[in-house]
């Protein structure tokens, strides 16, 4: 049994808070917002004390996890913070912020002797594994290249409700950091971290709205020659599904929708995996927020390391960090 706190009470807690409570493994202890109402609101439907302060939640509860769920530029000091109090910390990607404020982290992690993990839970969705699975397995042959896409939809009102999604100092970015940060995180881990970035991001139709990117390209150079080819942008007139395709010796392989699918060169398409469907209130955000969490918690129980790590989040964060440098966007030093 694990002890269990989170701090954020927006969007995103949900899932980790039914992932705890359908775990009989996790026992949850508290819930954190400075906002007190939200914090009381959140106390009472868990049954659990809540506090509107971090510190002092950490010297009265004392978690074994704490889960942070807040804007980007709270990850890194609110994992610290809980590190060096002795507890073990589950964050909402990204890392942090910046890749400077992400190595940081990566460095007060090591030294605490605590479990730092970073959710990117599509890693545990059933057509990513089955994806990774072909990589490593290589039934048609080695991988060659990636591609994927992100076509989605923002507007004013969406960054109304969140103001700190407008701003580099808050949220570090736009549509690379914010919302597809998930499909960069996922062609690295299928075709290894890359030697070589180059990319462009701007902003084209959201100046009004925002001061971060809201389109962007990017290519990369991985181990072994492979090169892969990303496009983002927020500027689209709906949220089209997510594609990510690699091209293998002897067939392509697309998964979109949740879906993965084989064509070889005689024009054969086959259906290898999809995702489970999740069921409920919180069935959009899919199965894998609570698989990722149960394998933290898990993990930490039995004293092991978790494999999606700082080290391994900063990956993303370095692609990142090369285009917003290389477009202008961002002064280096400030990466």
């Amino acid at each position: 049994m694990t002890t269990a706190a989170v701090v954020g009470i927006g969007d995103i807690s949900g899932n980790h808070l039914y992932a705890i409570a359908q775990n009989p493994g996790i026992e949850l202890v508290a819930v954190c917002d400075i906002d007190p109402a939200r914090a009381e609101a959140a106390a009472g439907h868990w049954n659990v004390p809540g506090f509107t302060d971090v510190e002092a939640m950490l010297a009265a509860v004392r978690p074994d996890v704490v889960h942070v769920t807040l804007p980007h530029y709270l990850h890194a000091p609110i994992a610290a913070a809980a590190l060096r109090a002795g507890c073990h910390v589950l964050t909402e990607k990204p890392v942090a912020e910046s890749y400077g404020a992400g190595a940081e982290l990566a460095d007060i992690a090591r030294t605490s002797g605590r479990t730092l993990g970073v959710c990117f839970q599509n890693r545990y969705n059933d057509s990513s594994i089955a994806l990774r699975t072909l990589v490593d397995d290589r039934p048609y042959g080695r991988v060659l290249a990636g591609r994927a896409s992100v076509w989605w939809h923002r507007n004013a009102s969406y960054y109304a409700s969140s103001p700190w999604r407008r701003t580099w100092r808050e949220a570090g970015g736009g549509v690379l950091i914010n919302q597809t940060i998930h499909t960069i995180d996922l062609l690295c881990w299928f075709l290894g971290a890359p030697e070589s970035v180059s990319g462009v991001a701007a902003n084209l139709t959201h100046r009004d709205i925002v001061e971060v990117e809201d389109t962007a390209t990017v290519t990369m150079r991985h181990p072994d020659g492979v090169t892969s080819v990303y496009f983002a942008t927020n500027s689209h007139s709906s949220d089209a599904p997510v594609e990510l395709e690699l091209t293998f010796e002897s067939a392509i392989v697309r998964l979109q929708g949740g879906v993965v699918t084989a064509t070889t060169a005689n024009g054969a398409v086959e259906v290898l995996a999809s995702d489970a469907k999740a069921t409920g209130d919180r069935a959009y955000w899919g199965t894998s927020h609570a698989r990722l969490i149960d394998d933290f918690h898990a993990r930490v129980a039995e004293g092991e390391p978790f494999w999606i790590d700082a080290d391994a989040a900063l990956v993303s964060l370095g692609v990142l960090r090369d285009v917003y440098v290389a477009s202008g966007l961002v002064p280096a030093a400030e990466r």
